[in-house]
């Protein structure tokens, strides 16, 4: 059995953190490919590695004095090799990357070495071979990631490498500059090395024991999710339950890999398997809800619009020649209303209110601000009667007015809008009904 397993900043954080890591390792001898993140925050006022290098090397671009910075940063690592007992040396590694900040190599560069110096701590705790992401990780001259060379670089290196530690969140340009993927990209590594060496499992070590059914900082302790289909994550992630990155599936979804996100400091627990397909019956109705608000809603009205050829496509070719991306477009026989990002239209509205008469000549349209859109997933909603019944029931009886109601062909979500006002309760009010009420 062969194992690719991501570890957290936040499980990466100090000495006592690596050796927590080192045990789970070491426990099963398939976890045989290591993807160590950055160092995360010891304490709530604690800052990460990766935001110090940040400011450090922002400090070396307008030309100031970031030595004292930068041997902060030092001593962060220094702490942890002493506290795991290593003779390993870093001192090398700070002098180059004290060259490069002097010479304004770049800022992705100066992301990447908070992964790159530990991986080289998490080679030596291990014992284990160390292998720069920039051999194997590519980008294009501008930037876009390489998926096809990146896969048989890494199938070609690790073919006859038993055991591994890569760094994740970055990677190389043909020139040999450092690109990096967006901010907690290290999921995406930990994804490709799994696909690279057809892997039976990817583990995704982080602070949290898998995915919650809702946000523990609305819904008070909420129940985990024990196995998610990948539909059912993007869905969820869409509306921003963030504990995997979104980019992240891909890679394993191809070639059927399944991703089991796991706690560090409770590796007793299962945590969530996030698969393709499954047999398994969800525990509840739903698997998860999830919701984010600052959307605005634009109604069009025209009477007898269905009637008219190309309507709601002159509309759409509006918010498109303003790069405003549409969220959700509810509609009916004389109205259409289209969802969108209040902070990514507000600025352009007066002008696409304007655009819109000129290409439609519509009787009325209507702005609405403050919205939050709430999406309740699940595979086991095809085969369950009433469950858009139970979201009226639920919010009604919470005294919640809902402004949209929109469900995908897949019948696998149901999303709802309601005012910014109402967002935490109609989550509270869903979550009792699906889940409260079933135990």
């Amino acid at each position: 059995m062969k194992k690719v397993v991501k570890f957290g900043g936040s499980s990466l954080a100090s000495a006592g953190q690596f050796k927590k890591v080192g045990e789970i390792i070491r426990a099963d001898k398939s976890r045989r490919y290591v993807i160590p993140s950055a160092p995360g925050k010891r304490s709530k006022t604690d800052t990460k590695v990766t935001d110090m290098l940040y400011t450090c090397y922002g400090a070396a671009v307008r030309e100031k004095n970031f030595s004292e910075l930068l041997r902060e940063i030092k001593e962060r690592y220094e702490e942890i090799i002493e506290g795991l007992g290593l003779t390993l040396s870093l001192d090398e590694d700070f002098e180059v990357i004290r060259k490069n900040f002097g010479a304004k190599i770049g800022r992705d560069y100066a992301a990447s070495r908070g992964e790159y110096l530990n991986g080289k701590v998490m080679a030596a705790y291990l014992g284990f071979e160390f292998i720069d992401a920039a051999e194997v990780i590519k980008f294009d001259a501008e930037g876009r990631f390489d998926a096809e060379l990146t896969d048989t670089l890494l199938g070609e290196r690790l073919s006859d490498t038993e055991y591994a530690v890569i760094p994740g969140f970055y990677g190389g340009k043909p020139d040999g500059t450092i690109a990096t993927f967006s901010r907690g990209g290290s999921d995406i590594t930990g994804s490709l090395v799994a696909k690279a060496v057809s892997a039976d499992l990817y583990e995704n070590w982080t602070d949290v024991s898998g995915f919650l059914i809702a946000d523990p900082r609305i819904v008070k302790n909420p129940k985990s999710i024990e196995t998610i289909t990948y539909k059912e994550l993007r869905e969820l992630s869409y509306m921003g339950a963030t504990v995997l990155h979104d980019e992240a599936i891909f890679p394993v979804r191809k070639v059927g890999i399944p991703i089991n996100i796991r706690n560090t400091n409770a590796p007793e627990e299962k945590g969530t398997l996030i698969v393709e397909s499954t047999c398994r019956q969800p525990k509840y109705t739903i698997t998860g809800i999830a919701g984010t608000d600052g959307f605005a809603s634009v109604t069009v009205e025209k009477a007898m619009m269905n009637s008219e050829v190309g309507f709601c496509r002159k509309v759409l070719e509006v918010f498109e020649g303003n790069d405003i991306s549409i969220e959700h477009m509810p509609s009916g026989i004389d109205t259409m209303t289209i969802f969108v990002n209040k902070k990514d239209f507000e600025e352009k509205e007066q002008k696409i209110i304007t655009e819109i008469h000129k290409a439609v000549d519509p009787d009325h349209i209507e702005l609405e601000a403050n919205l939050a859109l709430i999406a309740i997933v699940g595979r086991g909603m095809k085969a369950t009667r009433g469950t858009a019944g139970r979201i009226f029931s639920a919010l009604a009886h919470a005294n919640i007015n809902v402004k949209m109601i929109d469900q995908g062909s897949s019948e696998l979500n149901i999303i709802v809008g309601v005012r910014h006002d109402d967002f935490k309760n109609a989550i509270q009010a869903l979550y009792e009904i699906f889940v409260l009420t079933q135990l």
